[in-house]
């Protein structure tokens, strides 16, 4: 919560209501966005803002990631993503959104070590994979056996120190790619491939993923380079819908495992983490014939369908991972010496929305979710797996989120307000003189 009375502007707003006037004091971030705080407007006023979707309500403050829709601009920690991406790795990634800064040199080799000795899953876990069909879907899998990891780790339910919020972390981000993998394997009768600790963090997820008893799998550098260029891109967003939902968890003191598990599920729709799965189906229909793209294009003006990664609840102008993604994208294809034909539609398709005004005037540029699902085929990667890849990235950004917030003092727990539009009292009605069939 905001402490520094540097946060605080000289200006006030004013409400009147009623002929009362009330001031409202005006915050500034670092960024110099600027809010109108009404924590105490109920209390004063008796009135509460109403704002269905929370698109204008700022529900904490918060140093790990800025977003500025309008000029294309995502900084984790105040660096550009632009620079963490042509530079970076995710697992440095992971440590600058958790811990505030690059790591050095030492650190990135002490946590890397750390991952390695988390990877394995308790032997127990293993068997909770067969009491799911082998249709289950792989996010309720993840979900599940993410939050079955506290009772592994009881010591771990009540983290009071750094060193434990390390180890905890660690073991979130390194095990939820054995859950994932194991998930995938689950799903397809195969058997279960251990991590190897002499892979590093990308290459032993395709490893789990795909290799098998008599052979292993082997990638290439640029598989490697682009699921991690896929997981940093993806490791946080602001107060997204999946991020807000593990800090109002956390709100409730509840712990990091239980947390990271519901912000799982959040992110489990198809408006969320399973957007660019809607992307590649669309796709689909196009290439199978069953739609055209300037039929598609019309249909979507009439309002008769959504144009899948299109457009962006915050980014007015473009997605700056959807810049990134594209090239990414390119460049795979490329070394693997394939094309996609999926790659080309969509190229087409953006081009065709971009040429028209109706697209341009509504800000309907492509987003992430536009080119992540071209990545994800292109490394084999099956369309239901699509929001637990989403879900490997975004682990760091949940579980700093979870910290800032866990380690704020703050011990209120989150509680949004209704306007209730319901019936007014009236009085029960016996069984016996109810009326009707």
């Amino acid at each position: 919560m905001l402490k520094d009375n540097d946060k605080v502007s000289t200006k006030t707003a004013y409400l009147i209501l009623d002929g009362t006037t009330y001031e409202l004091p005006v915050i500034v971030g670092s960024e110099n966005e600027h809010a109108i705080d009404i924590r105490n407007l109920r209390q004063e006023s008796g009135h509460i803002t109403y704002d269905p979707g929370y698109g204008n309500t700022g529900s904490c403050d918060s140093a790990i990631t800025f977003v500025n829709g309008e000029e294309g601009a995502l900084h984790y920690r105040g660096y550009p993503i632009e620079e963490i991406a042509k530079n970076g790795s995710f697992i440095e990634t992971a440590w600058l959104l958790i811990f505030g800064e690059l790591p050095t040199k030492g650190q990135r080799q002490r946590f890397r070590k750390l991952l390695t000795e988390n990877e394995l899953l308790h032997e127990d876990l293993r068997h909770h994979f067969e009491g799911f069909p082998s249709n289950g879907h792989p996010m309720a899998i993840l979900s599940a056996v993410v939050n079955s990891m506290g009772c592994y780790d009881p010591d771990l339910l009540d983290i009071e120190t750094k060193q434990e919020f390390v180890l905890a972390s660690a073991k979130v981000i390194s095990k939820v790619r054995t859950i994932a993998a194991w998930a995938y394997r689950k799903s397809k009768g195969l058997p279960f491939m251990y991590p190897d600790p002499e892979l590093s963090y990308c290459k032993n997820f395709l490893h789990m993923m795909f290799s098998e008893p008599y052979r292993l799998y082997e990638p290439s550098p640029e598989e490697v380079r682009a699921l991690s260029l896929f997981f940093t891109l993806h490791a946080d967003h602001e107060q997204n819908c999946s991020c807000s939902t593990v800090r109002m968890v956390q709100s409730t003191e509840a712990n990091l495992f239980a947390s990271v598990s519901a912000g799982i599920c959040a992110l489990w729709g198809r408006l969320h983490g399973g957007a660019n799965s809607a992307v590649i189906h669309m796709l689909e229909d196009i290439r199978d014939g069953k739609e055209d793209i300037k039929g598609y294009l019309e249909k979507v003006k009439r309002k008769e369908t959504r144009l899948m990664g299109f457009g962006h609840r915050i980014y007015k102008s473009f997605d700056p991972r959807a810049r990134i993604l594209q090239q990414a994208a390119h460049d795979l294809l490329d070394a693997k010496g394939s094309d996609d034909e999926l790659l080309e539609i969509a190229m087409e398709l953006s081009q065709e929305a971009q040429s028209d005004e109706y697209f341009t005037s509504r800000s309907l540029y492509p987003n992430v979710d536009f080119y992540s699902g071209i990545i994800l085929r292109s490394l084999n990667i099956p369309v239901d797996m699509f929001p637990v890849m989403f879900a490997i990235g975004r682990m760091p950004g949940w579980i700093a989120h979870w910290y800032e917030a866990h380690k704020s003092g703050v011990d209120k727990i989150h509680r949004p307000r209704q306007i209730y539009v319901g019936e007014r009292r009236r009085p029960y009605v016996l069984f016996d003189e109810r009326n009707g069939k």
